[in-house]
């Protein structure tokens, strides 16, 4: 088995960093990828990478089992698994692709994507391709390969039951209105092409840890063996059912306050601390993670080194590595880059107060309608953001930015590039300490020019 990588060089927005670098469920994707793929195909070092599927012709003429894929493309076990085993079983020239009949693949992977259909004679979409290759004998011509459809087997759950005036966006005779419920698909198996943060925070929210619940609930449900083991240790533990040792996995030292709150299926690694009063539900925590006392963690993923001051509150949020949220800040549905800072008391929020559209930038940089009734924000890397900000729904504050609070900008209503960042502002000696470190790729090398106007 030989194993190819399509590197993927497009820069997602506000990060300023190519899919494959991003954190997904607290690893980069690129080790997710291998992890993956060590895990069913057996160890198979990654070869050469290519620039289209087509250059296996070249770089592989010699035949043999050969697995392709391109290193934007998130996917999780069940996925690859479940795509592999059919292709293999075939023993035909494969390719993945998302049926535009599974309503969970239409909600989450083809908005804000790159992803392009394939249509019937009614120019309706069928499927569409993904850049996920099984080829038994070497590479042959496109016109010979199968598409291989993979069903997410979602289950539609709800998460909150709210007025039908703050809930779903709807048509109605050609208004705007709100439905009922917030529901989302959770999925068995998860694939989506991240050409978007929004896909950044579908990859590790509703397609990682929300899925992974529902996954886990559906799995106590059927297995009552299981289920009995989990009592079973519940009570040797003495502990809540959903807090026992088989639902919450704690790394090797890491200290949890006996008054701490943590309701499984849960990770936390190792060498983290958890102060009194936390309470953590259905999260994945990375190592050496500070929780202080009275924090809320609620359907989040926190990278490696990060620290949480008092009553900092996340709910279906991702941060990133070594990112500190101050106390008494609140971010709902966002993803906040590595090495960034949100001061105290800010707040993201997640809801349109008037039913519009809730759009953000898609794979060309250009405003989409994302198709989600509540959504957060996004901050990239490296960014350093006052105390007391309030940031609207959708809205993304680039890579290197840094916002000081101020009387006149408390709220950020619009996206914020690096250009409007506030160290600009200072005097020159000062602003130069705040070194940029993710420029957009038409601005290679442009910390040198950057700095030189200040020489």
């Amino acid at each position: 088995m030989r194993k190819f990588i399509i590197e993927d060089h497009h820069l997602i927005t506000p990060f300023n960093e190519p899919a494959r670098d991003l954190s997904i469920l607290n690893k980069p994707l690129k080790i997710h990828h291998a992890d993956i793929l060590d895990e069913v195909l057996g160890p198979t070092p990654a070869e050469l990478s290519l620039e289209a599927v087509h250059d296996l012709a070249r770089f592989a003429p010699e035949g043999g089992e050969i697995v392709v894929y391109r290193d934007n493309l998130y996917f999780d076990i069940e996925f690859f698994r479940e795509f592999f085993e059919q292709a293999r079983a075939s023993r035909l020239p494969s390719q993945a692709a998302l049926p535009a009949t599974d309503a969970a693949w239409m909600k989450y992977s083809i908005p804000l994507s790159r992803l392009e259909p394939v249509k019937d004679m009614n120019e309706r979409p069928l499927y569409y391709p993904l850049d996920l290759w099984y080829f038994p004998n070497g590479y042959v011509d496109q016109r010979q390969w199968r598409a291989v459809p993979i069903f997410s087997d979602f289950k539609e759950k709800g998460y909150y039951n709210v007025p039908d005036s703050m809930s779903n966006l709807r048509s109605d005779a050609g208004e705007q209105s709100r439905g009922l419920d917030l529901t989302h698909l959770l999925t068995e198996r998860s694939c989506l092409s991240i050409d978007s943060w929004v896909h950044v925070y579908f990859a590790n929210i509703i397609l990682g840890v929300f899925s992974r619940g529902s996954r886990f609930e559906e799995y106590l449900s059927k297995h009552n063996l299981f289920a009995l083991k989990v009592l079973f240790r519940a009570i040797i533990e003495q502990k809540q059912v959903l807090s026992c040792s088989k639902l919450v996995q704690v790394g090797e030292g890491t200290i949890i306050d006996p008054s701490a709150v943590i309701l499984g299926p849960t990770t936390i690694g190792r060498g983290c601390y958890i102060g009194p009063g936390a309470v953590i539900d259905n999260c994945v925590i990375g190592d050496y993670v500070n929780i202080a006392q009275g924090c809320q963690l609620m359907l989040s993923v926190v990278g490696n080194n990060c620290f949480l001051p008092f009553r900092a509150a996340l709910f279906m949020t991702t941060l990133m590595e070594y990112t500190i949220v101050a106390q008494n800040t609140c971010l709902q549905m966002c993803v906040v880059g590595r090495n960034s800072f949100v001061g105290a008391g800010t707040t993201f929020t997640d809801f349109n107060l008037l039913p519009a559209a809730l759009r953000a930038m898609n794979a060309s940089d250009e405003l989409e309608d994302t198709g989600q009734p509540v959504l957060g924000g996004c901050v990239g890397h490296n960014s350093r953001l006052g105390s007391g900000l309030i940031v609207m729904p959708g809205r993304v504050i680039e890579s290197d930015v840094v916002l000081f609070a101020a009387h006149d900008r408390r709220v950020i209503n619009r996206n914020v590039s690096y250009e409007e960042s506030d160290h600009h502002k200072v005097r020159a000696s000062v602003a130069k300490l705040h070194r940029r470190r993710y420029p957009r790729h038409i601005e290679a090398g442009s910390e040198e020019a950057y700095l030189e106007q200040w020489e």
